[in-house]
């Protein structure tokens, strides 16, 4: 993987995956393959892995949210580099056969200063019946658990700081 940081991908750092990382990961995807909602919460659990293995490969320790006046500051991430690396992941999962319940789609965007919000940036996963979720990793820390609810839910949120 090449994961951004810096805000809006600025660099790109090379992470790999070790074999105990992926078999960990397989694993708590296949426990899950049980239902849609079982492999949401086991994406939690890979992301937050994969962010923890991409932060040590920068060798800093990413911040929660985005810090005004930090852009450029290798290790931190906007929702820009957050979204890319999910969806990146995602990608990777979905190559690997290891996603059953659900396929990655274009990341997308909310806000756009006129409506009372900053633009805002996440991952989206759609599942067999047509739903489709947002995968927000940007509001915790690199290896936090992230975010995953409904899209249109996401859509209407965003205000005042709000998830």
């Amino acid at each position: 993987f090449s994961v951004c940081h810096g805000y809006d991908c600025y660099y790109r750092t090379k992470v790999a995956l070790s074999a105990k990382d992926e078999l960990h990961i397989q694993n708590l995807l296949k426990k899950a393959n049980r239902s849609a909602g079982d492999e949401r919460k086991a994406l939690r659990t890979a992301i937050a892995l994969f962010e923890e293995r991409s932060t040590a490969a920068i060798g800093v320790r990413d911040k929660p949210k985005m810090q005004f006046g930090k852009a450029r500051i290798k290790g931190q991430m906007d929702c820009v580099d957050e979204s890319i690396n999910t969806d990146a992941f995602l990608r990777y999962l979905q190559s690997r056969g290891w996603l059953k319940h659900h396929t990655p789609e274009r990341r997308t965007t909310r806000g756009s200063f006129i409506d009372g919000r900053y633009p805002h940036w996440t991952a989206v996963i759609k599942d067999k019946s047509g739903q489709s979720w947002a995968v927000d990793s940007w509001y915790e820390a690199g290896g936090g658990l992230p975010d995953i609810m409904p899209l249109q839910d996401w859509k209407r949120r965003g205000y005042g700081g709000e998830r």
